[in-house]
């Protein structure tokens, strides 16, 4: 059997063939209308939906949170779904591979939760509670303040400058958080100050 096929015909034919199977991807096929027939409940229509930042880099992100289980009632919430905030003016609601992979970054077995320390001559750490630990931390500042501050530089003008402690922001914080943490620690004569997004 002999077909008799032009150049021009055989685009034709070839276009028509891509055109079909398009449409059949883009959800026009037989099976897919039969699908969109019923409805369906969403995934996420059971849950409790919360806006927040992403962890990661310096551009924070908006993301939002869906977990479920009902907190008010003495129940642990899971987090089922985290996906970029298509609100948010930063992101727009897309995200990084980072950003994405939050879900499993919550769920880490290596995740620390709680605040540990590792004592003089202990060779590893232990979980402490957060009272303690901010109670170590504020003596430890405390104390060094106490010791190292300069009122006065060598031509008696008043300086008030503290330089034997340093202080890192985060930088996925809205701008009342960093404005805050800016006048807390300048008021507390902190020169070395830097932001998580410059290291």
């Amino acid at each position: 059997m002999n077909i008799d096929l032009s150049r021009r015909g055989f685009m034709k034919l070839a276009g028509a063939g891509v055109a079909a199977t398009s449409l059949g991807a883009m959800g026009f096929g037989e099976a897919e209308a039969a699908e969109a027939a019923h409805v369906r409940a969403f995934k996420l229509a059971s849950t409790t939906e919360v806006r927040n930042t992403c962890t990661y880099c310096s551009v924070a992100c908006g993301i939002l949170i869906y977990s479920k289980g009902d907190v008010a009632a003495g129940e642990k919430a899971e987090i089922v779904h985290i996906e970029g905030d298509a609100d948010h003016p930063t992101n727009r609601g897309t995200l990084c591979p980072k950003g994405a992979a939050l879900k499993d970054t919550v769920h880490a077995q290596t995740r620390l939760t709680e605040p540990r320390i590792r004592r003089p001559g202990a060779d590893r750490f232990e979980s402490i509670s957060w009272d303690e630990a901010l109670d170590k931390i504020a003596r430890a500042l405390k104390d060094d303040r106490d010791t190292n501050m300069i009122l006065q530089n060598d031509a008696g003008v008043t300086v008030n400058r503290w330089t034997t402690t340093g202080f890192l922001a985060a930088s996925a914080t809205t701008n009342e958080t960093a404005w805050l943490t800016y006048k807390t620690v300048r008021a507390m004569g902190i020169v070395g100050f830097d932001n998580q997004a410059r290291v």
